[in-house]
């Protein structure tokens, strides 16, 4: 079995986790102060890495910028979006709605800026996607209180602006950082993340950090398990396929963490999130079947 073959399902696994470590590191740390010692930590273990390895840094001044940029929008202004508006009060289910329609926005822009074009079953893969998603989170929806969404529309255009950024972020990658060692590039994109979560977290936050067991846990996988493996397969298969197939994976994460979150928590997990898992593995299916790109 190649690595092509079990990447995505790999990636969505660990991926998947990431919301299971936020669960566990919340109570201990602020969101933008926990990123940004997690981002701190990655990209001195993988420069180390790189160095150990002897891997070749980018070699030319836009190769570096191009890398640190990417970081910026891949994960600064992304991770410290989404983190800050759930602290915030931004529930879940709307953040992870929010997230799914990163895909959408990906397949309809990247014809315009990389020259990919979608064929008719990888249009329907993605909207089957982006329903059974609806299908998986539509009740959590409707039972919000509206009082609630009001008092959170500022962290809930955070959480629009942080999807948009993944997805620029997303294209950004696939346009200018198709040459170049992983381990060089992904080191140099946490340090940009790092740039823009430690200034936020500088100017908004009290830097708290309770350094306690579950801290240590949750900083050692998300350093680990998410930081270091999980966006090594990210960008390995944005390298390897479409952006538009490696945005589209994103669609199983919530159905994931929902069997995780069930699993480890007790929380239920509803007849709507079953059906919706199913209708979201087909639409994945189809966006990411190999077939001929129309020319």
């Amino acid at each position: 079995m190649t690595l092509d073959r079990i990447a995505p399902a790999l990636f969505v696994l660990l991926w998947s986790t990431g919301w299971i470590a936020a669960k566990y590191a919340s109570p201990h740390a602020d969101p933008l102060t926990f990123l940004s010692i997690r981002f701190l930590l990655a990209a001195v273990l993988l420069g180390g890495i790189t160095v150990f390895s002897r891997a070749m840094w980018p070699s030319t001044r836009a190769g570096w910028a191009h890398a640190v940029l990417s970081g910026v929008l891949l994960h600064g202004l992304y991770l410290g979006g989404v983190w800050w508006a759930i602290a915030q009060g931004v529930p879940s289910s709307v953040s992870g709605l929010i997230a799914a329609l990163q895909p959408l926005l990906t397949a309809v822009a990247a014809p315009f800026i990389v020259g990919e074009r979608l064929t008719p079953r990888q249009k329907l893969g993605v909207l089957l996607g982006f329903a059974g998603l609806a299908v998986a989170i539509a009740p959590r929806l409707l039972a919000l209180d509206p009082a609630m969404i009001q008092t959170a529309l500022v962290p809930l255009v955070i959480n629009v602006f942080g999807m948009v950024s993944v997805t620029a972020g997303t294209i950004y990658q696939k346009r200018y950082l198709q040459e170049g060692d992983l381990r060089a590039i992904a080191s140099l994109q946490y340090v940009g993340g790092f740039l823009v979560v430690a200034a936020l977290a500088l100017l908004i936050e009290p830097l708290r950090v309770d350094w306690t067991l579950e801290f240590f846990l949750a900083m050692g996988w998300s350093v680990l398990g998410l930081s270091l493996v999980s966006v090594m397969l990210l960008l390995y298969l944005i390298r390897r396929g479409q952006v538009s197939r490696a945005a589209s994976l994103t669609y199983l994460v919530p159905p994931a963490v929902a069997i995780e979150s069930w699993i480890m928590f007790g929380e239920e997990l509803t007849v709507p999130m079953i059906v919706g898992t199913l209708i979201v593995v087909v639409g994945v299916w189809l966006t990411n079947r190999k077939t001929r790109v129309i020319a």
